[in-house]
């Protein structure tokens, strides 16, 4: 998955588009490795990458190697090099290398391989090398932060937990108009931040410093400490960039603490905000946020992503060689200044002065960092975290116009497509998260709008095999009311919000607006601002196949604070609507 910001003015609209390939060129004549590079530091591996294979290097008097990097993210990549990988299915070639975020994905591959007969991974007692460190903090806007008391005033996970359970919300430190505490946090089955997030709520709920136990997370207070974290959330999703491009939106009117009161990421992408540049591409050079975001280090225990360069045990000799002579160049010098421009701590954890310039990192700074746990207990944390999270109320809406019976691809329709992918995609959600299912399109049998509710709100759990019966049932007739629908759907979903869930429209569209009884889009945005999060909802878009409205898309997501998904290409439509349900 590939998260991109695309200039609009000053302000930033969210595109997506799963999968991208962005590799470094090879070098001809030379042994070939394949690097996997976590989509955050992607653009600069991929940078360094060609400055290697620019540079004309031998090692061992003679030889030389010649480095690609495609990107992907650490869940993802995870669950490529699990399943068997498959260049196809996973839209690039299998590497010998793996950079992850974090060796927390080390650890839970090992542990999900585990009893296999042919490992695709080192063994447990091989330390991957890091390339770069970075640690999980949660960033506020710096007034927010200063009204809670920073810099005197260390932050934590209880914090947090006690934030989100106040009525008062910002009230109870003198600014009611800043509304509740939320916060954004990545999807920790898809993300690395989300990930360590998690583990490091479940130890600051236990307060232990040992390795947890199974017993540990089934402990009351500690699932009723993990549930009251995850109530705060605003939504979830598979990529911090969504909360940045979303708060710099914001920030850009003039309204920074008006979106989300602090963000769960690891400090490197705190300090590209604060510098302008929330896409890691090292060639960006953005505006300033109005409002900078404050880094806190959870003084309950936070983890410190590693960045770990593995050597995957498929790679030949040669390719172990040639591996081995690229992590010497990332850890020189050059290349780590390069990482330190980016917001990187270098590879054995120490900030540099511009990090340290940039964010105020206080001098002498002492992190409580939590040792990652097994991977047994990682899956059974995941596990434990699927049922505490906070869940969702979503109102999924398809098109069902007359081009959704075009083409696909290998035969298939768009509709077919769509389906199916809508189908595979409930499996992502809990049993106790609500659905709906409306379709439209603008010739609905003498119905006098076009749009049709196909499924009343109803909990998953009980309605799937409905819902799932339902969506094979569709067929396609008629033209796009695209507008009409998407007001139609936000005001359903605003008169009958449930605070204590995400309230969300996940709509997918092959067309353009095709009803001329609401042409206007202006009114529309002006209908959909999502400014006040108390009273809004978000609305997911999916710009499907390469007559859908991406721009109409990417506006509506812009102004209900979302993101909007890019799936011109319909192939890819099953990997969008994985990416899209992250959210929930």
């Amino acid at each position: 998955m590939v998260v991109g910001l695309v200039a609009v003015g000053v302000t930033y609209v969210v595109l997506r588009r799963d999968p991208e390939p962005a590799t470094a060129t090879g070098r001809a004549g030379c042994e070939p490795i394949e690097v996997s590079s976590s989509t955050e530091k992607a653009d600069l591996m991929i940078d360094l990458a060609r400055r290697y294979n620019g540079s004309k290097t031998l090692y061992g008097g003679t030889r030389c190697a010649s480095v690609t990097v495609h990107r992907l993210t650490s869940g993802a990549a995870m669950e490529a090099l699990v399943s068997g990988w498959n260049e196809q299915r996973d839209g690039a070639p299998r590497p010998q290398v793996w950079a992850p975020t974090s060796s927390l994905w080390l650890q839970l591959a090992r542990h999900r391989e585990s009893g296999t007969d042919r490992p695709v991974l080192p063994p447990a007692g091989v330390k991957a090398p890091s390339i770069a460190q970075s640690p999980l903090v949660i960033s506020m806007p710096k007034p927010m932060a200063e009204a809670f008391g920073w810099p005197g005033r260390e932050f934590g996970w209880s914090d947090v937990l006690a934030l989100a359970s106040d009525p008062q919300g910002w009230g109870r430190y003198g600014h009611p108009e800043w509304g509740r505490f939320s916060f954004g946090k990545d999807n920790p089955h898809l993300s690395t931040s989300g990930l360590a997030a998690t583990v490091a709520t479940y130890y600051a709920a236990t307060g232990l410093s040992r390795e947890l136990t199974p017993a540990d997370l089934e402990q009351p207070n500690v699932t009723t400490f993990v549930r009251g974290v995850e109530s705060g959330v605003l939504h979830y999703t598979d990529d911090a960039v969504t909360f940045l491009a979303n708060l710099a939106e914001a920030d850009a009117k003039g309204a920074a603490m008006s979106y989300v009161s602090a963000v769960v990421h690891q400090e490197q992408l705190t300090f590209l905000y604060n510098k302008g540049n929330t896409t890691g591409d090292p060639k960006v050079v953005g505006r300033a946020p109005k409002v900078p975001l404050v880094p806190m280090v959870p003084r309950d225990g936070t983890l410190m992503l590693d960045h770990p360069y593995v050597v995957l045990p498929s790679a030949t000799d040669a390719q172990k060689e040639a591996a081995a002579d690229f992590l010497a160049f990332l850890q020189k010098p050059e290349q780590q200044a390069a990482f330190a421009a980016m917001g990187f701590r270098d590879h054995l954890g120490t900030a540099g002065p511009e990090l340290t310039q940039t964010l105020q990192l206080p001098a002498g700074q002492k992190i409580s960092v939590v040792q990652p746990p097994a991977g047994e207990m990682l899956d059974r944390i995941l596990s434990g975290w699927d049922d505490l999270r906070k869940k969702a109320r979503v109102l999924l809406v398809l098109d069902v116009s007359g081009s959704m019976k075009e083409e696909a691809y290998g035969g298939i329709s768009k509709l077919e497509a769509a389906k199916a992918a809508a189908i595979k995609s409930l499996d992502l959600l809990h049993a106790d998260d609500e659905v709906a299912l409306w379709t439209f399109s603008t010739q609905r049998g003498g119905s006098r709008q076009p749009y049709t509710e196909q499924l009343p709100m109803s909990r998953l759990g009980t309605a799937k095999q409905q819902l799932t019966a339902t969506i094979r049932g569709l067929n396609a007739e008629g033209g796009t009311a695209l507008y009409y629908t998407t007001r139609a759907a936000d005001t359903f979903m605003r008169q009958r919000l449930d605070a204590g869930r995400i309230n969300a429209v996940v709509l997918l569209t092959d067309g353009h607006n095709e009803y001329p009884a609401d042409s206007d889009k202006a009114r529309l945005l002006r209908d959909l601002d999502g400014s006040v999060l108390e009273e809004s909802v978000r609305i997911f878009g999916i710009a499907f196949g390469a007559d859908a409205d991406l721009a109409t898309l990417q506006e509506v997501a812009k102004v209900s604070r979302a993101a909007a998904y890019d799936a011109t290409d319909p192939s890819s439509v099953d990997k969008v609507f994985t990416s899209v349900l992250s959210n929930f």
